[in-house]
């Protein structure tokens, strides 16, 4: 179906014992779909649909790839790659909310999403990013925005999307960071601590619980899982050629990889390309 989501979601929702995380996290974005892409753009200066153009051009679909988009949201990195010369798309989240706005956004093909993505498919699954519902090496390329602050075990969902990944394919992420630089880490705490959670109460009842947890769960995230422990979790997935980009002065991280090809047999020339 040419640059339209499936009609039905696809149900591989997530199991009744939720952790207190998981559950959080699914009554946070709740609320959000209606007006997501564009606050998320506007609360973040315009940066976060930069980002994931970059976030999606560090995988470089080709025109035969099938990519895997996990916490796709309302479907943003779906309708970049597909712009981008994806053949197919899998896109999934967690929230039925969100993935009634991205079967939205895939359902009017006279919309700019719809049109840019015209030359492929996008399906759209709920499930969990910690349990994929594909066997493994499903894929030639994965991408996850803003994932792992909302997992119980990062280093076991780093390992489950690896594993739905070929040998060889691409991955990469998008995640919210804290710059390194102190004049850019003082302006990113006095924003997310002070501004954001302001900015946020005028839009929603929703927003401002958002304005309200964004800084402190990013700064806890990292203090918790700091970024080279982060990349060694990449690793130890089987993932290799581990590049750490930040972007805007480390308000942004971006991180590209490839699953590692099994080692040559002795006396062999190992798996095919």
């Amino acid at each position: 179906m040419s640059g339209q989501a499936s009609p039905d979601v696809l149900g591989h929702g997530p199991p009744g014992g939720r952790s207190a995380r998981k559950s959080h996290a699914l009554e946070l974005f709740r609320g959000l779909p209606a007006r997501y892409d564009l606050l998320s753009a506007a609360l973040s200066f315009g940066q976060d649909p930069r980002w994931r153009r970059a976030l999606v051009r560090a995988v470089s679909p080709g025109p035969s790839d099938t990519v895997l988009d996990v916490a796709t949201g309302t479907g943003l990195v779906a309708a970049e790659l597909l712009a981008a010369g994806s053949a197919e798309v899998v896109a999934i989240d967690q929230s039925a909310e969100m993935l009634g706005a991205a079967r939205r956004r895939f359902a009017f093909a006279g919309a700019s999403d719809g049109a840019r993505a015209a030359a492929g498919s996008v399906r759209l699954v709920q499930a969990e990013a910690e349990s994929l519902p594909f066997p493994a090496d499903s894929f030639d390329a994965l991408t996850f925005t803003y994932l792992l602050r909302y997992v119980d075990d990062p280093p076991a969902t780093m390992r489950e999307l690896a594993r739905v990944l070929r040998p060889g394919g691409r991955i990469a992420s998008l995640e919210f960071g804290v710059p390194g630089w102190a004049p850019a880490r003082w302006a990113w705490r006095l924003y997310t601590y002070y501004a954001l959670p302001a900015l946020a109460r005028g839009a929603s009842r929703e927003w401002a619980a958002v304005g309200r947890f964004l800084g402190p769960s990013i700064a806890g995230f990292y203090e918790e899982h700091p970024l080279p422990r982060i990349v060694e979790y990449w690793h130890t997935a089987g993932l290799e050629d581990v590049v750490v980009r930040p972007r805007s002065f480390g308000g942004g991280v971006l991180t590209v990889a490839r699953k590692a090809r099994p080692a040559a047999a002795p006396g062999g020339t190992g798996a095919p390309a």
